[in-house]
């Protein structure tokens, strides 16, 4: 898979560097990093071209092809991440000239990334046979069946999901293991915290991490969801935790009866 990026903003810069996985990238451990992300491959050959446009652009482009960069590469999915609304209405003309088959647009705030421009920009391309995707935020993105958008959910990022497991009592966290990632790479942190804590609290725990990565989606309401989409992000990795709680309870009962109640051993 080709990918382009587009964007503006911390979110962009989080997402490159996540799909990267340099060294570098997270630091919120701190001296406390045990380099759980080392085992994570980086993709890094996968992105052909990287354009950031600046935060202080005018409040109305009449002319966006103005501020597109000539040369872009060809490319199978182009991420448009915090970009003016008027350099998203462009984008079916990058699509055309680059070649994309799909686009991901997501919303982190709404005033930036209005929902009315993003069903505009997904009847254009869909009109031309182009998939698209704006999932507010972007660590909503779920597969929908759409083949080029699929296989990037399938390189491990978008809507998180972990792997947990608790001690014999259920009362702590041994250790949570990320299958899927935010784009952002907060899934890997808020793991970090879970492990060896107490399962009681994990609502706290999981808070507290996701706002000190920290989140970049909005504090504002946004008028689609019905609430903050900082807060639709929090909800999403707590029901990651909540559902990845619920697999292991049904495999140490699945263990249990196989078994003879006999408590299976630790995988961490």
């Amino acid at each position: 898979m080709r990918i382009l990026v587009l964007y503006t903003g911390e979110l962009g810069k989080k997402v490159i560097q996540n799909l990267i996985n340099s060294s570098s990238f997270c630091v919120s451990c701190g001296e406390l990093c045990n380099h759980c992300r080392q085992a994570r491959r980086s993709y890094a050959n996968m992105i052909v071209g990287i354009h950031e446009f600046p935060a202080d652009l005018p409040a109305f482009i009449e002319e966006p092809g103005e501020y597109i960069p000539p040369g872009l590469p060809e490319c199978d999915l182009i991420l448009a991440i915090g970009i003016h609304p008027d350099l998203l209405a462009a984008l079916p003309d990058v699509v055309k000239k680059t070649k994309a088959k799909a686009v991901i647009a997501p919303a982190e705030d709404s005033k930036k990334t209005p929902a009315g421009v993003l069903e505009q920009l997904r009847k254009e391309l869909e009109a031309v046979g182009v998939e698209f995707e704006g999932p507010r935020p972007f660590c909503a993105l779920e597969k929908t069946g759409k083949p080029v958008i699929d296989s990037f959910i399938d390189l491990g990022f978008g809507k998180p999901v972990l792997r947990i497991e608790t001690s014999p009592d259920g009362k702590m966290f041994i250790g949570a293991g990320v299958i899927r990632d935010a784009p952002c790479g907060s899934t890997w942190f808020v793991a970090k915290k879970l492990s060896w804590s107490d399962t009681p609290d994990y609502k706290e725990t999981i808070s507290g991490a996701h706002h000190s990565y920290p989140c970049t989606a909005s504090m504002d309401k946004d008028p689609q969801l019905g609430d903050t989409i900082l807060h639709k992000a929090g909800y999403t990795i707590r029901g990651a935790t909540e559902s990845g709680m619920e697999c292991e309870k049904k495999e140490k009962a699945r263990l249990s009866a196989a078994c003879g109640d006999k408590a299976p051993s630790s995988s961490f």
